[in-house]
């Protein structure tokens, strides 16, 4: 009989929580809360600190949500604050955060009991981007298997190259090879150094491994595994793999120019440097604002002008279903091929040889717009509570809100209201816009009629 009681209320708890987040938008922003609260417990320990002493609660939910949120921006340093244990304790939290919660989540309960209900398909086929509901287990399985591959193929290349080039014992080389790995592909931006990589910049058996790693985590994995089936046949591709792939070659040539020409002259970055190491420290520096956080040059002595094209390139971000931030770059190509058709007077939106959806030209419209009011109304807070100007300033918001990890170096120096508002966007760009104001309203609403059309004055 007691069991039986037990056995009722859990059932009832159980079913009044499914009941409590129907919309898989709640449970992907609940899920990731639920990481960085774990995470900000465990990084607050002595454990997880290399003093042996508590880390302030402001220093652990920082770090856990740019961890969980893959962004790479820290209140502390990384390598001389945290012990191995919070170390390994961030390596998680960029992993989970990276591959998706509900990923995760999904695929244990599939390793558990071998099936997946139909609500745990819809939450996990949210967060994946998964075609259909059907297709969700083909689908994790080729995620986790696709990125614990290229984690371990750059992990052995780095870690080759720490033990060879730089004599670090076996155990140590293996360990930084895999950190790094980790937080490449996840577009995550943490390292163990205090300079990140501005100390590999001329090396380019680090540099180029890390761009490989950052450029295809922030591909999306649609693209990635078309191109796996058909990358000798480009016609066959999809509108998605196409604009994927052509804008991101297009942002790369593009921030390898830019920062490579105006900073070539500078003292304080590219200036000492030989034609070369140039060239390799460019295109590393163009590449990052992909929203991966590392840089091999210092931010903060660049020109102004580039935290401009930085901010640029990282509020475009990365690809759609991938481990990259930002508007995406689907978002930004959608916008152009709009402005296209208005400037051509055309009344339907095509993008090859295909007409882009109505619905896809909203979403593509609230996702930016979403984005640019987080952007200044967080800038605005931010001016009014720093003393630091509005290109810092604004680079800073832009890094967070993109999940991208660059600084100026900043971050530290703000008040404990300056960082929650910095923590508040890295996890708000992380579940995305519309997803965490879909996930805060009460209720769906379908309107069963339609207004009369009303023609106003635009421009």
């Amino acid at each position: 009989m007691r069991h039986s009681v037990r056995r009722s209320v859990r059932h009832s708890v159980s079913r009044a929580l499914l009941e409590r987040f129907q919309h898989p938008a709640q449970v992907i922003v609940t899920a990731f809360a639920a990481a960085a609260a774990v995470g900000t417990g465990l990084l607050a320990t002595p454990w997880a600190a290399e003093s042996g002493v508590e880390t302030r609660l402001i220093d652990a939910l920082f770090t856990a949500v740019s961890a969980v949120c893959v962004t790479g921006l820290v209140t502390v340093d990384t390598a001389s604050h945290w012990s191995a244990f919070g170390e390994v304790v961030i390596m998680v939290l960029i992993q989970a955060g990276g591959l998706g919660i509900m990923t995760l989540a999904t695929l244990f309960a599939m390793m558990i009991s071998g099936r997946i209900g139909l609500r745990a398909r819809i939450w996990a086929q949210a967060e994946t981007k998964a075609p259909q509901p059907s297709d969700l287990r083909r689908v994790i399985g080729n995620v986790v298997l696709f990125t614990l591959a290229c984690e371990a193929l750059v992990a052995i290349a780095l870690a080759a190259r720490f033990a060879v080039g730089y004599g670090e014992p076996p155990g140590r080389a293996a360990y930084l090879g895999l950190f790094h790995a980790i937080s490449a592909f996840n577009n995550a931006g943490f390292g163990l150094w205090p300079d990140s990589l501005m100390r590999f910049s001329t090396d380019a058996w680090i540099c180029l491994p890390i761009v490989a790693a950052v450029v295809v985590g922030g591909l999306g994995y649609p693209v990635i595994f078309e191109l796996r089936r058909s990358w000798r046949r480009p016609k066959q591709w999809s509108v998605l793999t196409r604009i994927t792939v052509t804008t991101t070659l297009i942002l790369l040539v593009a921030g390898f120019a830019v920062f490579t020409i105006t900073e070539w002259a500078n003292p304080k970055t590219l200036g000492p440097m030989g034609v070369g190491a140039k060239l390799l420290a460019g295109f590393f520096t163009g590449a990052m604002p992909r929203t991966a956080g590392f840089n091999s040059l210092d931010i903060a002595a660049m020109h102004p002008t580039n935290w401009l094209a930085t901010d640029v390139l990282m509020f475009i971000g990365g690809g759609s279903a991938g481990t990259a931030g930002g508007i995406k770059i689907t978002t930004f190509a959608v916008l152009a091929y709009v402005l296209w058709a208005e400037l051509r007077g055309e009344t339907h939106v095509n993008a090859g040889h295909r007409r882009l959806a109505a619905t896809v030209q909203r979403q593509a419209l609230a996702i930016t717009l979403l984005g640019l009011g987080l952007v200044t109304i967080s800038t605005y807070a931010l001016l009014a509570l720093t003393p630091h100007g509005l290109d810092k300033v604004l680079f800073e918001v832009v890094s967070a809100v993109a999940t991208v990890g660059l600084s100026t170096g900043i971050t530290a120096d703000l008040t404990s209201a300056g960082q929650l508002i910095i923590t508040a966007l890295m996890f708000a760009g992380r579940v995305g816009p519309t997803t965490l104001f879909s996930a805060l309203a009460l209720r769906d609403r379908t309107r069963r009629y339609e207004l009369p059309e009303e023609k106003i004055i635009v421009g």
